[in-house]
């Protein structure tokens, strides 16, 4: 079985996809082989990896819906990059229909669903990536009852920090309820930085009096490279520019934290 992480935060708009898209690339590139499963049914991860929606298309929302031992296994798709480590990116995609399974949410055991579909698929992966939706609702509850660890995502803002901090509080009061006690969050990433900025530094402060040793190094900068890579869909050993380097070299250094902080499994 892979090591299974969900990535999220109770509040949207923080840059949580595109931590997850970039970390499961940093890990690939060191040869790990990475199972994407987006539950976020705005696909913004689905179109950055270059998949795209055909009549028939398996998805996490045709996985959930069917309920069956390993039925993960038929919505597990190539992503679209041409880089040599791609091959070791696979994605279940998400598309608009997913939120059609929330209406599941007061059927019993319905948030069990994610957990019996990727029994066994993904037993071929290092890592499963979970990129969750941005709140702490049915989906995400479906992919925190089916993850090992979580790692909140939040910007030097006040309301992500809020956010990430509801994050917290779900998982120690909750994990119970979603059968699975042993679940830990194990990191908070903050991303977005501007150090130029005097209330990002001091709410980063903030952050590291609330999160204490939870708080991952590095945090990520505000980089206009980010933006232009998740605008176009690329990867980021297409990054380009004088901050290019600064770029690879953050996700390089939170893949270390990554392996460094992470449960065994």
């Amino acid at each position: 079985m892979a090591r299974r992480t969900a990535i999220l935060n109770n509040k949207g708009g923080v840059g949580k996809t595109a931590v997850a898209m970039r970390l499961a690339e940093a890990l690939a590139r060191r040869g790990r082989r990475v199972l994407y499963v987006e539950v976020d049914a705005q696909g913004n991860a689905t179109r950055r990896f270059g998949v795209r929606w055909f009549e028939g298309m398996q998805t996490v929302n045709e996985a959930v819906r069917a309920d069956t031992v390993g039925i993960v296994r038929k919505s597990i798709h190539p992503i679209g990059w041409r880089e040599e480590y791609a091959d070791r990116i696979s994605l279940v995609p998400a598309w608009l229909e997913l939120d059609d399974r929330i209406m599941e949410a007061g059927i019993p055991g319905s948030h069990l669903r994610l957990v019996k579909g990727l029994q066994g698929a993904d037993d071929d992966f290092d890592e499963t990536i979970l990129d969750c939706p941005p709140s702490l609702s049915h989906l995400t509850q479906l992919a925190l009852a089916a993850s090992h660890q979580a790692i909140a995502v939040t910007e030097a803002e006040q309301d992500s920090i809020r956010g990430a901090r509801r994050v917290l509080e779900f998982i120690a009061q909750k994990s119970y309820a979603l059968h699975n006690e042993d679940l830990k969050v194990t990191g908070v990433i903050v991303t977005r930085m501007d150090t130029t900025r005097s209330v990002d530094r001091s709410q980063l402060t903030s952050a590291r009096e609330i999160f204490g040793d939870l708080l991952w190094d590095p945090v990520i900068p505000r980089l206009n490279v980010f933006k232009e890579l998740d605008t176009n869909g690329s990867p980021i050993t297409r990054a380009t520019g004088e901050k290019a380097g600064a770029a690879r070299a953050s996700f390089e250094l939170l893949a270390d934290t990554f392996e460094k902080r992470s449960l065994t499994v």
